[in-house]
C-alpha cells in the first residue's frame, strides 16, 4: 500500500469519525431536551394559573428549600384615604398560596405550594407565633378549608391527585383521599359534610370522595380547566368556575346532567355564596372583574370591575362586603418574577358594586381568609403573609369610599 493511499485511507476513517461524534452529541443533547420537556409538562399547565395569554409558559419548579420562621413584625402601611388598618406582617413562608382561619379564629393554617418540607403552617393568629408545620407526602399544598367544627382540615395537593384529611386538635393526618384524576385544586364540603369534592385542573373533572368510607365515588366530567366550585346547601347542584374560557358550569348532581350557564371568554376562577340571598360571586383573571350569578333563575351580571389578575375572593361575615386580592399585572418574560405593579386588596359593597376601601398588597397577593373582625392575605412572590382589622359595614360606610380615589396613585413601582 503506498503512502497516498493510506493517506487517504486515514483521511476518510477521521471524517467518518468526526460525523460519528457530532451524530452521537446531538442524540444525547435531544434526550436531554427531551427528559427536560416530561419534567417541565409535569409541572406546568401553569403551576399556578398565570394570566390567560401566559398559559403555555414553561416552568420547571425548583424544590423548595426550608427556611426558618422569623417572627411576625407590626405593619400598617397605609395610603391616603385608607380605612383598613393592618396589624402585622410574617415573612419567610416559601409560596403561600391558600389560607384558612380555624373555626375558631385562634389559629390560621398556609398551605406552601410544592413544598416538600412543610406542606401545612400553622400560626397563632393573635402573636402570629408559629406553632407546627405540617410535612404532606411527596409535595406541598395548594388550597385548604375546615369542617364547620374545625375538628378537620382538608388540604389539596397538586403533583398527586391527593386530599389530605387533617386532625384539627393533633395536627396529624387521618386519611389521604386519591381523586385518581390529574392535578388537583380546589375542595369544598357538601353541606352535611358528607362529601368532599375536588376540582381537577389537568383532569377536567370533578372528585365526588364519600367521607364515610373515604372512597372515591365518581368523577364527574366538567368543562376545560375547572377551578372554584360550589355545592349548593340542598346538595342537588355544583357550580364551576373554567379557567379556559371563562365559563361557569351548572351540574345536576343526581342526575348529572350539565350546561354552560355563561361564558365570559375570561379566567373564571374562584367562587363565594351568598344563599341567603340566593347570589354566587365568581372571579375572572382576565377581564379584571366580578361577575354575581342569581341562582334563583341562573343569571349573570358583572358586578365589579378590579384591578389585574383578580383571584381569590372572600365575604364578610355579614355578607356585606366582598374583599378580592388582585395579583397586579404580570412580568413580560414570567409571572414567577415581580411585576411592574403592587397588588391590590379591594372592598366592594355587595349591595350596590361599589368600591369601599383599597390597600396595596406586595408581589402577587394570593391567599385570602376572614374571620370575624380579622382577615389574613398572602403576598405570594414575596413569601409573607399580613393580618388586618375588618371594620364593620358601618365603619365602611363612614369612610366614604376610603383609599378608592387614590389607590391607583400607589399601584405602579
Amino acid at each position: 500500500m503506498t503512502k497516498r493511499k493510506l493517506s487517504k485511507i486515514i483521511i476518510i476513517i477521521l471524517f467518518f469519525s468526526i460525523v460519528l461524534f457530532i451524530l452521537l452529541m446531538e442524540s444525547n443533547e435531544e434526550s436531554i431536551d427531551e427528559e427536560k420537556d416530561i419534567k417541565e409538562v409535569e409541572v406546568i399547565n401553569l403551576i399556578e394559573e398565570g394570566y390567560v395569554a401566559e398559559k403555555e409558559e414553561i416552568v420547571e419548579k425548583k424544590p423548595i428549600e426550608k427556611k426558618s420562621y422569623n417572627d411576625a413584625i407590626p405593619y400598617n402601611k397605609k395610603i391616603e384615604g385608607q380605612i383598613v388598618d393592618c396589624i402585622y406582617k410574617r415573612d419567610g413562608i416559601p409560596s403561600p398560596k391558600g389560607i384558612a382561619f380555624s373555626p375558631d379564629g385562634e389559629e390560621f393554617w398556609v398551605v406552601s405550594l410544592m413544598n416538600n418540607n412543610s406542606g401545612v403552617l400553622i400560626f397563632e393568629t393573635e402573636t402570629g407565633k408559629h406553632l407546627k408545620d405540617i410535612a404532606l407526602p411527596q409535595g406541598g399544598g395548594v388550597e385548604i378549608i375546615f369542617n364547620k367544627d374545625g375538628s378537620k382540615a382538608y388540604v389539596s395537593q397538586m403533583e398527586t391527585a391527593r386530599v389530605f384529611e387533617i386532625d384539627g386538635k393533633t395536627k396529624s393526618i387521618l386519611r389521604t383521599f386519591e381523586t385518581k384524576s390529574t392535578w388537583t385544586k380546589v375542595i369544598a364540603l357538601s353541606h352535611d359534610e358528607k362529601t368532599l369534592y375536588a376540582s381537577n385542573w389537568v383532569g377536567n373533572n370533578i372528585s365526588v370522595i364519600d367521607l364515610t368510607s373515604g372512597l372515591l365515588i365518581h368523577n364527574l366530567k366538567s368543562i376545560t380547566t375547572p377551578r372554584g366550585i360550589y355545592p349548593t346547601k340542598d346538595g342537588q347542584y355544583i357550580y364551576i368556575a373554567g379557567f379556559e374560557h371563562g365559563e361557569i358550569q351548572k351540574i345536576n348532581l343526581e342526575t348529572k346532567e350539565s350546561k354552560i350557564i355563561y361564558t365570559s371568554n375570561g379566567a373564571m376562577r374562584h367562587i363565594v355564596a351568598d344563599e341567603e340571598k340566593g347570589l354566587l360571586y365568581f372571579s375572572d383573571m382576565a377581564n379584571k372583574a366580578i361577575y354575581k350569578l342569581e341562582m334563583v333563575n341562573d343569571s349573570v351580571s358583572k358586578f365589579a370591575q378590579t384591578e389585574y389578575n383578580p383571584n381569590t375572593i372572600e365575604l364578610t361575615e355579614d355578607k356585606n362586603v366582598l374583599i378580592v386580592s388582585n395579583r397586579g399585572i404580570n412580568n413580560s418574560q414570567s409571572y414567577y418574577i415581580p411585576g411592574p405593579e403592587w397588588g391590590t386588596i379591594l372592598f366592594f359593597d355587595t349591595s350596590n358594586g361599589e368600591m369601599l376601601d383599597a390597600i396595596i398588597g406586595g408581589n402577587q397577593p394570593t391567599g385570602l381568609a376572614v374571620n370575624k373582625d380579622k382577615f389574613i392575605y398572602s403576598n405570594f412572590l414575596d413569601g409573607n403573609l399580613v393580618l388586618c382589622n375588618l371594620p364593620s359595614y358601618d365603619e365602611f360606610l363612614l369612610g366614604n369610599g376610603g383609599s378608592s380615589d387614590y389607590y391607583k396613585r400607589f399601584v405602579r413601582k
